[in-house]
């Protein structure tokens, strides 16, 4: 049996990443990390995720900040859905990019947490902050070991 929290995060990543075609095939969004209250995932901006200004449509870096927070709040292994989230665009994204995304539990009381993402491109610089709040609902996202 085992109690450790980093494995089992990552077993809850690995799981939701193989039932995630969304994240995985349609945006071609990588899992790189899954811990214990932390996500980390990558994209590469490409033709089709841009807009009429040539840059990358915002509702797509809000789907790679809301897919990270996904992996952060589920991580515990508690089945956690989004109660709210806000976006702050900071820096336009351009083709090829390469655009990753750290999330990060800030609180987490009784069904209610409140997660930080961070955006930022390959040189580092942050194209944009999202904020997520989640709320934890009946079940767990792979079996509890006995």
């Amino acid at each position: 049996m085992s109690t450790d929290p980093k494995a089992l995060a990552a077993r809850v990543g690995a799981a939701m990443y193989a039932a995630d075609p969304a994240v995985r095939d349609f945006m071609q969004i990588e899992l790189l990390a899954c811990e214990p209250g932390r996500a980390l995932m990558r994209m590469v901006v490409r033709e089709p995720m841009l807009n009429g200004h040539r840059i990358c449509h915002g509702g797509l870096i809000f789907t790679l900040a809301d897919s990270t927070f996904a992996y952060a709040c589920n991580s515990h292994n508690r089945v956690t859905v989004a109660a709210g989230a806000s976006i702050e665009f900071l820096k336009p994204a351009h083709l090829g990019d390469v655009l990753s995304c750290e999330g990060v539990e800030q609180v987490l009381q009784g069904r209610h947490g409140v997660y930080d993402m961070k955006v930022s491109n390959q040189r580092g610089e942050i194209v944009a902050v999202f904020r997520g709040k989640s709320a934890s609902i009946q079940g767990h996202v792979v079996p509890e070991e006995d």
